[in-house]
């Protein structure tokens, strides 16, 4: 029997895209950006079609006065955040459906420091070492990125394409461009940070 999913709407500060926060099992199992909210010219308050119609203001976890549960830390996290702040924790997910490949690849990403920045080939490098392998093509490691359920958190946004390219964002190459001029990642349309990651486990 599945568990009930309860989605929430996390309304951003300007110059972003409203944001959908799923929780099941009292676990984060998706942040997500709404899609097509400015296309479809609905209020902040109750974003779009992609959120139910028995979703609950956010505002409603802050002041329910339940305790730290996934929803109302996902909250304070996002606030710190968009504050220009840094969380030092994270609230509790779960990663479904996650292979080990995927695992590795998430793992990964929690390590690209805040306002620093890597390139898919860079990442397919590290995982071919971990992996025992000479190479690994970036797409594999860009698919595996793509599919990552909890965005900004776990950071895909920090990856670019070669050359420090700004491509493949399943929350739009606008909120991405926005997410890295909030960390002042540096001039990433011209270059990228080289990082000294591990893979956990290799």
């Amino acid at each position: 029997m599945d568990m009930k999913t309860d989605r929430y709407l996390y309304v951003t500060p300007d110059g972003f895209a409203n944001l959908v926060l799923s929780v099941a099992g009292g676990v984060l199992t998706e942040v997500s950006f709404v899609k097509d909210e400015a296309r479809e010219g609905l209020p902040k308050a109750i974003a779009c079609h992609d959120v139910p119609e028995y979703a609950r203001a956010v505002n409603e976890a802050r002041e329910s006065g339940k305790g730290e549960d996934a929803i109302s830390l996902a909250v304070k996290w996002l606030d710190i955040y968009f504050a220009g702040g840094r969380p030092d924790f994270l609230p509790p997910y779960e990663l479904r459906n996650v292979t080990p490949f995927r695992q590795q690849v998430m793992d990964l990403l929690l390590a690209i420091p805040y306002g620093q920045t890597v390139t898919y080939g860079e990442l397919a490098k590290k995982l071919a070492e971990a992996n025992g392998r000479e190479r690994m093509s970036a797409q594999a490691a860009g698919q595996a990125v793509g599919w990552n359920p909890i965005g900004i958190m776990i950071p895909c946004h920090r990856v670019l394409g070669a050359g420090g390219r700004l491509t493949g964002y399943a929350g739009g190459i606008a909120n991405k461009k926005a997410l890295l001029r909030l960390e002042n990642a540096g001039s990433f349309e011209a270059g990228c940070n080289a990082l000294d990651m591990h893979v956990p486990g290799a």
